[in-house]
């Protein structure tokens, strides 16, 4: 009989290795898709998969429950995710190389930091500006390098977004954890891409979009089930079930190296050695702050 662990473990795996394959799957769609189009066939696919979840463990009597005050908590949140925060980083990846654009969206613990700082009171302690500067030394080394040593083209407009769908997560990340134990998982996620859903549908009929080509919807599909359907359930389910979670969030930090493996042999992208150099530094600077410094409140 296989143990919670290892169930908790392979969950874990599959999250990972979804991640890890992810940033090819948005530059192969966006060949097909706008970044707009892209959106709305993966925010329906992760829908629909949600819609399984909650009907497979019968949670949809706590839809009911929801008060007035909760459905506009979600209606607001779903602008945020899915809509404002994959428009950001879909079109990031439009303009930038993705061995350049998936490295800096990962930032985002490291700008979850400063804006717990300037929210909830948390004071910095000085050690976590040690991190913060090995981090954004790895954002340099990545944008610079690409341009310098690769001879590729590094969009500014590019940069600015993939550092704002940074801040765009660490915000729906830190008003999430905020309500992560009143509100089921699950549940929060199918809200969220439910009105993400509405609203996508509602700006495709006033905007109109293109005839979606077979490649097109097929890479949509995989962007959703892979990106926000099945790696969240599975991350989640992995978190639940472990009783080292700490082991499990670790494994994340695997994602975006094996992402360079596929970034380079399905996309045919030349990794730059400071890519490699400028992600390994955003990692240490990461896993810096949250395991060797300790964050103290202020009230």
């Amino acid at each position: 009989m296989i143990s919670r662990e290892t169930k908790a473990i392979s969950s874990a795996v599959v999250a990972v290795l979804s991640w890890s394959t992810v940033a090819t799957a948005f530059k192969i769609a966006l060949r097909y898709l706008t970044h707009f189009e892209l959106l709305l066939v993966a925010d329906c696919t992760a829908l629909f998969i949600f819609m399984i979840i909650i009907s497979f463990h019968n949670k949809w009597k706590l839809i009911a429950k929801l008060s007035p005050k909760q459905w506009g908590y979600f209606a607001l949140l779903g602008l945020l995710n899915p809509v404002a925060y994959y428009l950001v980083l879909f079109k990031s990846y439009n303009l930038l190389p993705a061995q350049v654009a998936q490295p800096i969206n990962y930032m985002w613990p490291i700008v979850l930091t400063v804006l717990l700082a300037l929210f909830t009171h948390c004071h910095i302690p000085r050690l976590k500006y040690v991190g913060l500067i090995i981090s954004l030394a790895g954002v340099a080394f990545i944008s610079l390098g690409t341009s310098t040593f690769g001879n590729m083209h590094i969009s500014i407009q590019g940069l600015l977004l993939a550092a704002l769908s940074a801040v765009l997560w660490a915000i729906y990340w830190m008003i999430t954890n905020k309500h992560k134990n009143k509100i089921d998982a699950t549940l929060s996620l199918f809200m969220c891409f439910m009105f993400g859903t509405v609203y996508l549908v509602a700006g495709a009929l006033f905007c109109g979009i293109h005839a979606l080509s077979f490649k097109g919807i097929v890479s949509g599909v995989y962007v959703g089930c892979f990106e926000m359907g099945v790696s969240f359930i599975a991350f989640e389910y992995a978190l639940c079930k472990t009783s080292n979670p700490a082991l499990v969030n670790q494994l994340c930090y695997l994602s975006p190296f094996l992402s360079l493996f596929f970034i380079a042999v399905v996309l045919g992208e030349t990794i730059v050695v400071t890519t490699y150099i400028g992600l390994a530094l955003i990692v240490i600077g990461i896993l810096f702050n949250q395991y060797c410094v300790k964050t103290k409140i202020v009230k």
